[in-house]
């Protein structure tokens, strides 16, 4: 991708508004793919002009996959350790990913779950994500526009349009959805294949713009652990350990998933939710209002700000909803409920606060 004052303004975006990148701090910059390389070097001069400290490591996949994907449980664990110690020094962490190709990302069920387990929860959920300001996002290449079903030009306009969203207007509309679920015991979600129930009482929620993710545009909570009852299906392509789940299906019973099914790969789909204990329970429900985000691109960072859908994940929890439940995944499913879609419905203690897409409450339609 060509340089343009674009990637300047992203620089900036994520130093100034995501991490809050303060002169003294110590930030982590972590790329994965050649294509990053502008974008890195961008962040490492706009850190060093605000007086921070930048330590980068720019990753080849298929090279950092030929140690995770044949590493045992105790050569992850020393691996990890080492890069506990550093990001246990972090202030900041920014990740930016880029794959030509997604699948070579991919590795065998057990590995990824050895991966999950002895890397992502030490590293990541136990320190990174609770102790540093950190932001997580794509670059624009080929391969996205492609999955986008865009030109890679038609890509790239996409992609800044949502990533340089104006967050702070975007903040101003989601503090009455805030206040009233904050406010709300009882959440139905009503859609083709879905009726699912759930309490967020005593939660909080938490909009997000442009804080820990780029493109942002969310606002999350999440279910009261063991009350979750009912079925939802999913409309959008749902991923993890570089595999596809197409229609995936889930049936919950008192916060746990006891039926799950997607068009193919059923082992692999069991093996997740059996990663731990708390994989089976949700960490998180949230709704999407990026405004300039209107379609599935088969990017859950992109899709899950999806204005008109909603989405939950299982495992760990998110952020600020602290509901009890830890999990070495944190899977984000989403839904979209415009009428191309299917429609849908969502219900907060028995009053309609979204159809099809579209809030119906007076102090929500600014997010529409």
């Amino acid at each position: 991708m060509q340089k343009d004052e674009r990637l300047t303004r992203l620089a900036q975006t994520i130093l100034n508004n995501s991490v809050r990148l303060k002169q003294g701090e110590k930030v982590f910059i972590e790329t994965f793919g050649s294509s990053t390389v502008e974008l890195l070097t961008e962040l490492i001069k706009q850190s060093v002009k605000i007086g921070a400290v930048p330590f980068y490591l720019h990753n080849d996949v298929c090279l950092r996959n030929a140690f995770f994907s044949h590493a045992d449980e105790k050569q992850i664990n020393e691996y990890a350790a080492i890069q506990r110690d550093i990001m246990e020094q972090m202030d900041a962490y920014i990740a930016v990913r880029c794959y030509e190709n997604p699948l070579d990302n991919a590795m065998s069920a057990d590995q990824q779950s050895m991966y999950n387990r002895f890397f992502m929860k030490p590293v990541h959920m136990d320190v990174r994500i609770p102790r540093t300001k950190w932001c997580l996002l794509y670059y624009p290449n080929p391969t996205l526009a492609f999955q986008a079903n865009m030109s890679t030009q038609a890509f790239e306009d996409f992609y800044f349009s949502a990533c340089l969203a104006d967050y702070s207007r975007m903040y101003q509309a989601m503090l009455p959805l805030k206040e009233l679920m904050d406010q709300t015991d009882n959440v139905r979600i009503v859609a083709p294949g879905t009726d699912l129930t759930f309490s967020i009482k005593g939660i909080g929620a938490t909009p997000c713009h442009g804080l820990r993710n780029i493109p942002d545009g969310e606002i999350y909570t999440a279910p009261v652990r063991h009350s979750v009852n009912g079925k939802i299906r999913f409309n959008t392509l749902s991923t993890m350990n570089g595999i596809v789940f197409r229609n995936l299906t889930l049936t919950f019973h008192e916060g746990k998933v006891v039926q799950a099914s997607a068009d193919a790969n059923q082992k692999d789909l069991e093996k997740i939710l059996d990663t731990d204990e708390g994989a089976r329970y949700l960490g998180e429900f949230a709704f999407g209002v990026n405004p300039f985000i209107k379609q599935a691109i088969g990017n859950t960072l992109f899709d899950e700000k999806i204005s008109g859908s909603i989405h939950i994940a299982l495992g760990n929890f998110c952020g600020n909803a602290y509901n009890g439940n830890k999990s070495a995944i944190h899977w984000d499913l989403v839904q979209i409920q415009t009428p191309q879609y299917g429609g849908g419905e969502i219900w907060f203690d028995n009053v309609l606060i979204c159809r099809n897409g579209q809030f119906v409450l007076p102090q929500l339609l600014a997010l529409n």
